[in-house]
């Protein structure tokens, strides 16, 4: 049997991932127990998503145990042995301003959580590949020290130079920088999946994500941009937008476009590979741009104000180079550009929001 172990089974890529490689694999085993309500609010719960997994994938098998809980994983990862053929950890603690007022709860989570996956992976199902989803905020705020320019509706970087035309690849340093205590924590899980891959010759990858969406993401006001944009627009709750103008940039990449590419890496697995990736220059907006598009295809008027604190740590102008990963899977191409991103989850959240 080839099983499919997916940590934050309930989230936006742990879900999609379930369904992606449920046609992949004879069995899809979710860990996942809605922290995403602990951190954000009821509003934010995945519960909805896994009831959907449980009533919608017939080989999808759920169990509710904490990854920072090495004796719960390890239990979950002996009865399946060496049948796991791919673990797939999407779970973390992902908001900057959520992890200052737990730094114990965010570095159990992402960076405990991480090693504990790990390890379990090692002692249980060496040869299985491991995916972590990572972020960019590893780099810290190192990016907002590029030579930006402000544009009408946007920042931008300075067209002479060398990132201009791709977005921001691997050399960047992760040193000394300011991280936030997430980024921090994750810097430290990141780290943790290369060493295993090198140390132990274990079949690891990183994806240093930008910003992850799609229409099944349970966003909430600390994490989940563009979803919780649309379902601000949808339901008419004041947005605020925190800083830089509202043209700080942001790329885009759905999860499904997010998910295909594990699916490459998965066929042709490297030892600790690292990868950013993100909408790169296909698929990318301002914060101001987002609210014109959404307004476009909502067709209602944004109710949003502005502070000029933005989020500590927090980029400026972010677009991922995803040249490294084409370049290893060469057949791997974008299926969703931001317009179709967007119509996508105005038209999830309505269905979803109508069932309220």
């Amino acid at each position: 049997m080839d099983i499919c172990l997916i940590t934050g089974s309930g989230g936006l890529i742990g879900s999609e991932a379930a369904e992606f490689f449920s046609n992949h694999f004879d069995l899809i085993v979710g860990i996942d127990n809605d922290m995403r309500a602990y951190f954000f609010g009821g509003e934010a719960s995945t519960d909805w998503n896994v009831s959907r997994l449980k009533s919608q994938l017939k080989n999808y098998k759920h169990t509710t145990a904490d990854i920072r809980n090495f004796e719960a994983i390890s239990s979950v990862f002996r009865e399946y042995g060496t049948d796991i053929k791919l673990v797939l950890h999407t779970a973390a603690q992902p908001s900057h301003d959520w992890a200052a007022k737990e730094p114990f709860t965010d570095f159990g989570v992402n960076a405990t959580g991480t090693l504990n996956m790990l390890e379990a992976t090692k002692q249980f199902c060496p040869d299985a590949v491991f995916i972590f989803t990572s972020t960019n905020k590893v780099y810290g705020d190192t990016p907002n020290s590029l030579p930006l320019i402000e544009k009408d509706t946007r920042w931008e970087i300075s067209e002479d130079h060398p990132y201009y035309a791709k977005g921001i690849d691997e050399n960047m340093s992760i040193d000394q920088s300011k991280h936030s205590i997430f980024g921090a924590s994750k810097v430290a899980a990141d780290v943790m999946v290369q060493e295993y891959g090198r140390y132990f010759d274990m079949k690891t990858a990183v994806f240093r994500g930008g910003c992850l969406t799609g229409p099944n993401h349970s966003g909430a006001q600390l994490h989940g941009f563009l979803s919780y944009l649309v379902k601000c627009a949808l339901t008419g709750t004041k947005y605020t937008i925190f800083g830089y103008k509202g043209k700080q940039v942001r790329d885009n990449i759905h999860s499904y476009d997010m998910i295909n590419a594990f699916l490459h890496y998965y066929k042709n697995p490297k030892i600790a590979a690292v990868y950013n990736m993100g909408g790169s220059r296909h698929s990318n907006c301002s914060m101001l741009e987002a609210i014109e598009i959404v307004e476009k295809l909502s067709n209602k008027k944004f109710n949003h104000d502005y502070t000029e604190d933005n989020r500590s740590g927090d980029h400026i102008w972010w677009i991922s180079d995803v040249s490294r990963f084409k370049n290893d899977y060469p057949e791997w191409e974008y299926k969703y550009n931001i317009d179709n991103i967007m119509q996508e989850i105005i038209t999830a959240m309505s269905t979803r929001l109508g069932e309220d």
